[in-house]
C-alpha cells in the first residue's frame, strides 16, 4: 500500500470514528477513548517486537507522559490539550534516549526484565513522594483545546475527537515507519542479529532507535490517558499496567497497526462487561476470554485480515 493510498485508508477511518462519536453513549465514548490512548502505548511494544525484544516497563514511559501533563496543568498553569501531549511526548522521549543506549545491550528475557525494574523503581519514588501526591496521585482540571475548556457533554466529545485524530496520526507515522529501511531492519534484528552486525548495520542503533520511539508513544498515550481520567497516581507505573499494554499487544500480533487498537478495545469492552455481570469473577471470565484468543488466533487479531500467506 502506497504512502498516499495509506493517508487515504487513515483518514477515511479516522472520520468516520469521528461521526460515530456523535452518535454513542457517554460511557462507550469514554472506553473509546481510553481504548485508543491504551492502544498507542501497545503500539509502541509492537514496534519494539518486531525487533525481538518485549518490554515489560512500558509503564515507566506511560507514567513520565502522564505526571508530565499533570504537573503542566498544576504547577506550570499550562492547560492547552494539544501542547500537553506534546509535551508528554517529549519527556518520555527523553527518559527513552537515556535509558535507549544502555537497554540496547541485552536482549531477551534481560531486556525485558530491566525494563520492568526501571518501572517499579519509578513507583516506587512516585509512592513516596509527597510532592507527586503520593499513593493518592491528584486531580487535575479539564484542559482546553484552542482557548475553550472541554466542559460537560461538548468536552468529553471534543477528548474523544482529540484522541482519534492522535491516534490517527500516529498510527499513519507508524505504518510508514515500519515499511521503512528502518522498520525492515528490525524484521532482520529479530531473525539473525550477528547477521545484521556482520552486513554493517547496527542491530544495537535499530533497538535503540525501536526503544525511543516507543517511549514518545508511551508519554502520548499517558497524557491522553491523564487528559481523559483527569486524574494521575502511581499505579500508571505498576507492573501490572504494563502486562496489560503487552498482553493488547500479543493480542494484536505485529501484522497490523490497526489491530493494535482493535485488541485495545476488545480487552476494554471484555474487562468492562466482565466485571458489570461477574462482579466476583470478573477476572475468571476476562482470563477464559484471552485464552480463547490464544487458542485461535496464536498470531493475533491481525492474523484476521493481514499477513495472510497460502500454503506451500
Amino acid at each position: 500500500m502506497s504512502p498516499a493510498v495509506l493517508l487515504l485508508a487513515s483518514g477515511a477511518l479516522v472520520g468516520g470514528l469521528l461521526a460515530l462519536g456523535l452518535v454513542l453513549p457517554n460511557w462507550l465514548l469514554f472506553l473509546v477513548t481510553l481504548a485508543a490512548s491504551h492502544g498507542v502505548v501497545s503500539l509502541g511494544i509492537v514496534l519494539l517486537m518486531r525487533g525481538g525484544v518485549v518490554s515489560f516497563g512500558q509503564g515507566l514511559v506511560f507514567a513520565v507522559g502522564g505526571y508530565a501533563v499533570a504537573l503542566a496543568v498544576n504547577r506550570l498553569g499550562l492547560t492547552e490539550a494539544p501542547l500537553l501531549i506534546l509535551l508528554a511526548a517529549a519527556a518520555a522521549g527523553l527518559v527513552g534516549a537515556a535509558a535507549g543506549p544502555l537497554l540496547s545491550r541485552y536482549s531477551g528475557i534481560f531486556f525485558g526484565m530491566l525494563t520492568l525494574a526501571l518501572s517499579m523503581v519509578l513507583y516506587g519514588v512516585l509512592l513516596k513522594s509527597t510532592a507527586l501526591g503520593g499513593s493518592d496521585g491528584f486531580n487535575i482540571p479539564r484542559p482546553t483545546l484552542f482557548g475553550r475548556r472541554l466542559d460537560g457533554a461538548g468536552g468529553d466529545y471534543a477528548l474523544y475527537a482529540l484522541t482519534i485524530v492522535v491516534t490517527g496520526v500516529v498510527s499513519y507515522l507508524a505504518a510508514l515507519y515500519v515499511r521503512s529501511v528502518r522498520g525492515l531492519m528490525s524484521l532482520a534484528v529479530q531473525a539473525n542479529a550477528l547477521r545484521v552486525e556482520y552486513l554493517g548495520a547496527s542491530a544495537r542503533a535499530v533497538t535503540t532507535v525501536n526503544f525511543v520511539l516507543a517511549a514518545v508513544l508511551g508519554g502520548i498515550g499517558g497524557a491522553l490517558t491523564v487528559l481523559a481520567l483527569g486524574h494521575i497516581e502511581p499505579d500508571f507505573a505498576y507492573w501490572t499496567r504494563s502486562g496489560e499494554f503487552v498482553f493488547v499487544a500479543i493480542l494484536a500480533g505485529p501484522q497490523s497497526v490497526a489491530a493494535v487498537f482493535a485488541a485495545s478495545l476488545v480487552l476494554e469492552l471484555v474487562r468492562s462487561f466482565s466485571n458489570l455481570y461477574f462482579p466476583n469473577t470478573w477476572q475468571l471470565a476476562l482470563g477464559l476470554f484471552l485464552l480463547a484468543v490464544i487458542l485461535f488466533l496464536p498470531r493475533g487479531i491481525g492474523s484476521l485480515w493481514a499477513g495472510r500467506r497460502s500454503p506451500r
